[in-house]
């Protein structure tokens, strides 16, 4: 009779954790994908719920977020969080920074290495490269600043190739599309097929944060929150060293 009692009371409690145990809708910027895909498993064991992952683009979330798609948390740059409880799509005062990342350059594996020492080889680089690819995110966005502010937004019409929403760079070096290529460094530091040359000279690098939100209306925002102090605790920021990130600080 005793025996019965604990294996019922063990059920009870089995039964009581699968009912607990919620699933976290995740939207989030391919940018910061490496690091947290290496780091959900163990706050899945540890929180016994589960994160279903949408990797995509910054300008593909904005579009997806914007048309009031339903996800209970949200990974992108600063920014796009910021206007995203401006416009109340997120809950106020839910942003949590996680991970930053500069604009690195690749090229084709095996292919010749342009100096990107300082403004003047990038500009250099750009000018002598056949084609150009920069993404659709903050990293893309920044390459079509830096044309202007190194004199070179004409020649570079005609030769730039911006990838389509949540495709990487390194897919048009690595098939030729493309001999130079301009992405989030933690975007290129993994990928087969490219060299990756190192990020841009200090006096044109630009960093991007990326952070985290709670959209309003989300099912889940409490374990959401707990996946935000997650990711940007002390523990997390060797992983995200290690995917070419520098982990944000309180």
């Amino acid at each position: 009779m005793k025996a019965r009692l604990i294996a019922v009371a063990a059920c009870s409690l089995l039964m009581t954790h699968v009912v607990q145990a919620v699933e976290i809708r995740m939207l989030a910027a391919g940018a910061v994908k490496e690091a947290v895909l290496e780091l959900v498993p163990q706050f899945e064991s540890t929180s016994g719920n589960k994160v279903a992952a949408t990797w995509t683009g910054s300008a593909d979330i904005r579009r997806r977020i914007g048309a009031g798609e339903a996800f209970d948390l949200v990974i992108v740059g600063a920014p796009d969080i910021d206007a995203f409880v401006k416009v109340g799509k997120m809950m106020p005062g839910s942003r949590v920074d996680i991970a930053s990342s500069g604009v690195g350059v690749a090229v084709k594996a095996g292919s010749p290495r342009p100096d990107i020492s300082s403004s003047e080889a990038v500009k250099k680089a750009l000018l002598s490269a056949r084609a150009v690819a920069y993404s659709t995110g903050p990293s893309g966005v920044y390459v079509q600043r830096l044309f202007d502010r190194l004199g070179i937004a004409d020649q570079m019409k005609d030769k730039s190739k911006q990838t389509a929403p949540g495709v990487r760079v390194a897919q048009y070096l690595a098939n030729g599309e493309a001999e130079l290529g301009f992405q989030q460094v933690s975007e290129l530091v993994h990928e087969a097929g490219i060299d990756f040359l190192g990020p841009l000279p200090a006096e044109i690098q630009n960093v991007t944060v990326y952070s985290s939100g709670i959209p309003i209306g989300s099912n889940a925002s409490e374990p959401a929150k707990a996946l935000q102090a997650f990711l940007s605790a002390p523990s997390a920021a060797p992983v995200f060293r290690k995917n070419g990130m520098e982990p944000s600080r309180p």
